[in-house]
């Protein structure tokens, strides 16, 4: 978090942005839209400080040092956890996290139960692959 703390008058212009999912006094947060955004831009070598001017932010207000830190931290979290890393987690992780020790039944449930996801999910994309082609071959 950057040392620059806003104006009311800033909170109102920055609130306004299309971008901004919410802003204080000392801190902004932004969606994850824009995130995806900055990564994909930032990929095709474009540089923070103009994709965060061409998505309409004040440089002024924000402070380059905002900028130069939010990227970062964005491009870390990209490259560490793919797109799921730029989702903002606050809600759903709430509170402490687990610290009990599971028993063997429960990882083997847990395990069961993540496989059971990945075959239905290898399965939808098998069905996807089908129609697709399918598509192909009628034009």
């Amino acid at each position: 978090m950057s040392n620059k703390i806003f104006t009311k008058e800033e909170i109102e212009i920055l609130s306004n942005n299309e971008y901004v999912k919410h802003v204080s006094g000392k801190g902004i947060t932004y969606t994850d839209e824009f995130k995806r955004i900055f990564i994909s831009e930032n990929e095709k070598g474009k540089f923070p400080r103009v994709i965060f001017e061409e998505c309409g932010f004040d440089i002024g207000i924000l402070g380059i040092e905002r900028v130069k830190s939010s990227g970062k931290r964005w491009r870390t979290a990209y490259r560490e956890e793919g797109i799921l890393g730029l989702q903002d987690t606050r809600k759903e992780n709430s509170g402490r996290p687990r610290e009990k020790e599971l028993s063997i039944e429960e990882k083997y449930e847990r395990l069961k139960a993540q496989n059971n996801l990945l075959k239905a999910e290898n399965e939808l994309l098998k069905k996807l692959d089908m129609l697709e082609r399918r598509m192909i071959q009628k034009k």
